[in-house]
């Protein structure tokens, strides 16, 4: 049987930004990490938030949790380590980690060199707010380097 289902005659353009076009903040003016804003919801109405975390030597998130939303990490670069409900996980580049709702967390960088964490909020649950109150920072040389890394394969 053929389906009689047409295919949508209009487009809707995906939203494309570069390193040049993000948003950067610190959530307050002592903390030693930045939020890169990739997509939240005030873009294509998202309903999740989306940033890369840059933490310099001793960034630490403070220790928190959500109510609704789940977390998940994704390291592009860099070591640290995340505490969830008390329990410790050694993190490096390539991991991923999956913070659920309710669970008292905080990630922290353990080296000497940059953290970068690539991480996706859903739902939002004031996230990007939260984030957009902090104090406008920038993206310096090093992160430009890693957030424009290609590789050949």
């Amino acid at each position: 049987m053929k389906s009689t289902c047409a295919l949508p005659t209009s487009c809707v353009l995906p939203v494309l930004k570069s390193p040049e076009d993000y948003q950067v903040f610190r959530i307050s003016p002592e903390d030693k990490n930045r939020l890169a804003l990739l997509v939240d919801p005030t873009l294509g109405h998202a309903k999740l938030t989306c940033c890369v975390e840059i933490f310099d030597a001793g960034g630490r998130t403070p220790t928190h949790r959500h109510q609704v939303a789940v977390e998940m990490f994704y390291v592009l670069q860099g070591e640290g380590r995340v505490v969830c409900d008390g329990k410790s996980s050694m993190i490096r580049t390539g991991d991923s980690i999956l913070v659920p709702s309710h669970g008292v967390h905080f990630v922290e960088n353990t080296s000497a060199q940059r953290l970068y964490l690539l991480s996706v909020m859903v739902p939002n649950e004031d996230f990007a707010e939260l984030i957009r109150e902090g104090i406008p920072a920038e993206l310096d040389e090093e992160d430009m380097a890693v957030l424009n890394r290609t590789r050949s394969i």
